[in-house]
């Protein structure tokens, strides 16, 4: 069975050669497929070489995150993800050993998005969609997605979330990319959870980028927000003099620990203690191979630094390398 990488991303050839041609294209220019970054401009030939020096035998590949346009007018992010996907497919199915494809959509426009993605999963067979954290202030349990979870859950698409335009814009030091990436990742399982669309949709299939964010190491106190902890919770009967609970309005039907296994996590921690506890927190069946490649944040060697670990057994380095992915993907 093949080794799965299930975060990486593919700038679309249309894009490449309509900036090479007229520096522009659905008005979108050089910065945002990140062509100043080699590993943008690879051809599938060379990202396939760069593959079998990394030990891995497939990709899951999506567009960039700034094709995600959600602040552009509807018709340009509707065109723009239209040409997105058949492009990944192109690459697909030139290369069907080699790739796996996601999809963008334009989730501004909730019936757009809806009928690309029954494209997406239909005409084109991809895998599944990437979207962001955010479309523009809107979280993903306000009542206009409901259509999107609905249609996501009777397909089988698998949704990846991935960071798009940061909501915690920090300006200095990478922190908006160290730091609030991960913030975007949580919020993210926060309101799915929160505004009970894991409860209303159970049939979903999700996966959180970078290992989650930083859901494994805050669900407890997500649970303290939610009330799933006492007032007293020592053996002395103790009773604080105070208010020790706070106003929860989330509509879970149980407290936020108790989804964290209705989402895979990608690997992409850079540290194999981080990830040791996300392992403990979620299991092991629910973490997979995911590098972010060829973006800078890239888990360079990731194969080689999974076989490496002593902190894992064969059987999880197997499951987060091979079995996870088959399972998730089909």
């Amino acid at each position: 069975m093949p080794v799965v990488d299930l975060h990486a991303h593919w700038t679309p050839n249309r894009y490449r050669e309509a900036i090479a041609a007229r520096g522009e294209w659905h008005g979108l220019d050089a910065g945002v497929g990140e062509l100043e970054n080699s590993g943008f401009v690879m051809t599938a030939e060379e990202r396939i070489a760069d593959m079998d020096a990394l030990g891995v035998d497939m990709q899951l590949v999506s567009p960039t995150d700034g094709f995600y346009q959600y602040s552009n007018a509807p018709e340009t992010t509707a065109a723009i993800a239209r040409e997105s996907n058949d492009d990944i497919t192109e690459l697909v199915e030139r290369h069907p050993d080699r790739f796996a494809g996601l999809g963008t959509l334009p989730m501004q426009d909730v019936p757009a998005a809806v009928a690309e993605l029954h494209r997406v999963m239909g005409v084109l067979g991809l895998k599944g969609v990437m979207i962001g954290d955010l479309v523009g202030d809107a979280s993903y349990d306000e009542p206009q997605f409901l259509p999107f979870w609905e249609a996501a859950e009777s397909l089988g698409a698998l949704v990846f979330f991935h960071q798009g335009d940061y909501r915690y814009k920090i300006g200095r030091y990478c922190l908006d990319n160290s730091i609030g990436n991960l913030v975007e990742r949580s919020y993210t399982f926060g309101t799915l959870v929160g505004g009970g669309i894991l409860d209303r949709f159970p049939g979903l299939k999700l996966l959180l980028a970078h290992a989650g964010g930083y859901v494994p190491y805050a669900v407890a106190r997500m649970d303290k927000t939610a009330g799933a902890f006492s007032e007293d919770t020592g053996e002395g009967g103790y009773s604080a003099p105070y208010k020790a609970l706070l106003d929860y309005d989330g509509r879970s039907a149980s407290p936020p620990s108790a989804y964290l296994r209705r989402f895979y996590y990608d690997c992409c921690t850079f540290s194999a203690a981080n990830l040791r506890f996300l392992i403990d927190m979620v299991g092991v069946d629910r973490v997979v191979l995911g590098t972010d490649a060829p973006a800078p944040m890239v888990l360079t060697d990731a194969v080689r630094w999974i076989d490496g670990l002593d902190c894992l057994s064969e059987a999880e380095k197997r499951a987060i390398l091979v079995d996870n992915a088959a399972t998730l993907l089909g």
